[in-house]
């Protein structure tokens, strides 16, 4: 290559980077060809006129620590917050923004209930979203006692809306009364529907709870909180579903096991993408074993969780 004036290199990286013109452009104005020009740009480069960075968020390094630690499609890391509300919101947002470019029609799209993903349903319905061929169903039965926006088939109805979709309805509680019960829930017409979809699911979006006093199935009225005091001789960590599992993610018997109406543990691990959203310190033991487990292969947390997971 010839030697080049500076500002000749100068003059045909602001007309490429600035003024956004085409490489065919920028020969037909400078009066030589268009492969003078890409080679104008390259030196432009080298020389460190034209300096070319990519804003990072800040959360990219953790995510890639996350994704390599434990096998994950992706990770998703939002800011910590003192305001666990403000945690549900960011992780919602960000659980939309991947279901939305994962989703596809024909798809069948599983939820479980609780208050981050129905915080995602709220958000989805807000948004403006191309219309989907999609199957909306629940992933385990909704508990009677708890206010209907966070019910599963609230969620399932505003995803479906939100997509144009069709959703369906599961008419069962998460855990029934005696096993006798479920036994009947399980020969109804609605439960082979719904588990019939179970059976096709490629994607299930699930929240991670804690044996601890505060679990989302204490707060539902699934079951007090001398009963999820006794998990400690179970060795259970963790529940997806209202499944119980152990640090490594193998599901463990509970005086309710035979009680749950949900889809099963080893389905989750079979999806394309299995997507959990899960934040706080008392969750870690959870959610590692759910990680362990392989139950999801999309985790979305908050810093401080992440920063955790890595450190155990």
């Amino acid at each position: 290559m010839q030697p080049v004036e500076r500002r000749i290199l100068v003059k045909v990286a602001n007309m490429y980077y600035v003024e956004n013109l085409k490489q065919s452009e920028i020969a037909e104005r400078m009066g030589i060809d268009r492969t003078t020009v890409s080679k104008y740009l390259k030196k432009a480069l080298r020389d460190k006129i034209v300096k070319i960075t990519v804003e990072s968020d800040s959360f990219d390094e953790l995510e890639a620590d996350l994704e390599r630690r434990f096998g994950l499609k992706e990770a998703c890391v939002v800011p910590k917050s003192y305001d666990m509300q403000f945690i549900k919101e960011q992780m919602a947002r960000a659980g939309l923004r991947v279901i939305r470019r994962i989703m596809g029609d024909g798809k069948v799209v599983g939820l479980a209930w609780g208050t981050t993903i129905s915080e995602l349903a709220k958000f989805a319905e807000q948004e403006k979203n191309t219309a989907l061929d999609i199957d909306f169903v629940p992933l385990d039965g909704g508990p009677e006692s708890i206010e209907s926006e966070y019910h599963v088939n609230t969620i399932c109805y505003q995803m479906a809306r939100a997509f144009s979709a069709r959703s369906h309805y599961i008419y069962a509680p998460a855990i029934a009364k005696t096993a006798e019960i479920r036994q009947a829930i399980v020969q109804d017409i609605n439960y082979e529907k719904i588990s019939a979809y179970w059976e096709r699911l490629d994607i299930g979006i699930v929240g991670i709870g804690a044996p601890v006093k505060s679990s989302n199935l204490v707060w539902a009225g699934s079951f007090g909180r001398e009963a999820i005091e006794s998990l400690a001789t179970t060795g259970a960590v963790g529940e997806i579903c209202s499944v119980f599992y152990d640090i490594n993610g193998h599901e463990v018997q509970t005086p309710f096991s035979d009680r749950i109406i949900a889809v099963g543990l080893e389905k989750l691990r079979q999806l394309e993408y299995s997507i959990g959203l899960a934040a706080s310190r008392e969750k870690v033991p959870a959610i590692m074993g759910a990680l362990r487990g392989k139950l999801i292969n999309v985790l979305i947390t908050d810093e401080e969780t992440a920063k955790i997971l890595l450190n155990e």
